[in-house]
């Protein structure tokens, strides 16, 4: 049998139901890919004790003949999910040594499940960066490499660790969060397959807050089949989340009929940067025309008010941030500065945050509390939340015109070195996210699959975005671009 770290979750939920592995084989596996995966950086609290726990009982209630799709299979959890016991630090040192006396929502679903937590993944401070490179832990590194070139890739941010686990075959499946592209950006520059629901579809709570309007929480896995399996386990509606939507979870993976005869596929205008890699406008193209052939219909579309995504999403997400970081003080959890006579509480604060949080905290949090402040509250958060609501507007206008879903880029490029993109120029980094944050702040699901390599062999990865709560449909189209775009690629090993 080939090495069993290397299945996907539905290959291996398939012979786990036949009896020809078990769950402690499967976890085994990938606890020995994951000691010999150092170089990646991407696990960085690892459990063993209790994913062999787990694999046990889910191998038991597999026997029962009662476990569902996702019993057994050994999975990585991004370090932003609260996971009773276990450090979950948002890969900042102002979390260090919080051990959680609760579960997040989703993590416990999956372990309600029968999943198989194998540890913690890497990712930038609290999910705030896109390459990676912001974590207290260091940097993540991608499994993939250009060409014969030794220079070390970003795996993208801030699901970094998740995607290059899954990437490597470290885990079957991984969660992520994305609040600005963070699950499909690094999806689409390893090669794997991730979606991020419509807002309010997988709950919120436990999951430690970056911007609280865009925050969502899903599956990275190795393919479309795999994400509808992992996603299904992970949505439902929780009282603990007041935006958390209660409607009923379908099954997603029994949705995916590769069929998409007569649906209309939209190819925005406003996507098609100045300066775009001709690489990328050619991976577009032949998205469209592999949907095409499918049977669908492609039709051009407008969102208008796409320029202004960007700017708005530097506004608003910052001003949540910065709300919701001023819990962390020293106070009751996490990371306290050593005071010298004389200090008093105003300095214990200062000098906490001050040694707590990374330099991009820090400007994101300026940059939100200067937004919200008394004389700018108007002029820049407000005129934000108002072009947020005409950008969500212009998708609404497609929809009701019949279109099914849109297709864009997943990325500007694909991965670029780690150091790459330097601290002097933050708007850089900023810019790789203008294709993933529209969907974020119309709080619509998006998937990134991947669809092509570039010239130096590296993964570049389609976006399909689709109607609210319609995360099946959206799937199945995905899945029809998969099938077409016959994307098989991994990376050379040399870890």
């Amino acid at each position: 049998m080939t090495e069993l770290n290397k299945l996907g979750l539905a290959e291996a939920r398939d012979l786990l139901r036949k009896g020809e592995t078990t769950s402690v084989e499967l976890t085994q596996s990938c606890l020995d890919a994951i000691d010999a995966a150092d170089a990646l950086n991407a696990f960085v609290h690892k459990t063993p004790e209790i994913a062999m726990e787990r694999a046990k009982a889910a191998d038991a209630r597999i026997a029962e003949g009662d476990a569902p799709a996702m019993c057994g299979l050994p999975i990585g959890i991004k370090d932003l999910f609260c996971t009773k016991g276990v450090a979950s630090q948002a890969a900042s040192g102002i979390l260090e040594g919080f051990k959680p006396e609760y579960e997040s929502t989703v993590s416990q679903q999956l372990q309600d499940a029968g999943a198989v937590m194998l540890g913690k993944l890497n990712m930038d401070e609290f999910a705030m960066g896109s390459s990676n490179e912001t974590s207290v832990y260091g940097n993540a590194v991608s499994p993939w490499r250009r060409g014969n070139d030794d220079a070390e890739l970003t795996p993208g941010g801030s699901s970094g660790g998740s995607a290059a686990a899954v990437a490597a075959d470290l885990c079957l499946a991984a969660t992520g969060t994305d609040t600005g592209g963070s699950i499909r950006q690094p999806a689409a520059f390893t090669g794997i397959t991730g979606i991020k629901p419509t807002y309010g579809r997988c709950s919120r709570w436990g999951i430690v807050a970056f911007a609280s309007s865009l925050d969502q929480a899903g599956p990275m896995t190795k393919n479309v089949r795999d994400a509808a399996i992992m996603l299904e386990a992970m949505c439902g509606h929780d009282a603990k989340d007041s935006t958390s939507a209660d409607l009923a979870v379908p099954n997603f993976e029994a949705m995916l009929t590769g069929d998409i005869k007569g649906k209309k596929i939209g190819i925005p205008k406003e996507y098609r940067m100045d300066g775009m890699p001709g690489e990328i406008e050619k991976l577009w193209a032949d998205g469209a025309a592999m949907l095409k052939d499918a049977g669908a219909e492609i039709v051009d579309i407008s969102l208008p008010h796409t320029k202004y995504a960007l700017p708005a999403y530097y506004v608003i997400a910052p001003a949540e941030a910065s709300s919701n970081l001023a819990r962390y003080d020293g106070v009751r959890y996490g990371h306290r500065a050593t005071l010298e006579a004389g200090d008093g509480i105003t300095e214990m604060y200062e000098k906490t945050r001050a040694e707590g949080f990374g330099h991009e905290v820090q400007r994101r949090v300026m940059v939100g509390t200067y937004v919200l402040s008394a004389g700018f509250y108007d002029a820049y958060y407000n005129r934000a939340r108002r072009v947020r609501t005409l950008i969500k507007k212009d998708f609404e206008d497609v929809f009701a015109a019949g279109v099914d879903a849109i297709l864009t880029p997943a990325t500007p490029s694909a991965a670029f070195g780690l150091g790459e993109m330097t601290e002097a120029d933050p708007v850089q980094m900023y810019l790789n996210d203008v294709f993933t944050v529209t969907v974020n702040l119309a709080g619509l699901p998006g998937v990134s699959v991947p669809a092509g390599l570039d010239a130096q062999g590296l993964p570049l990865g389609l976006q399909l975005i689709g109607k609210p709560w319609e995360e099946g449909d959206l799937l199945n189209t995905a899945y029809a671009l998969e099938t077409a775009a016959g994307f098989v690629a991994k990376p050379g090993k040399w870890w």
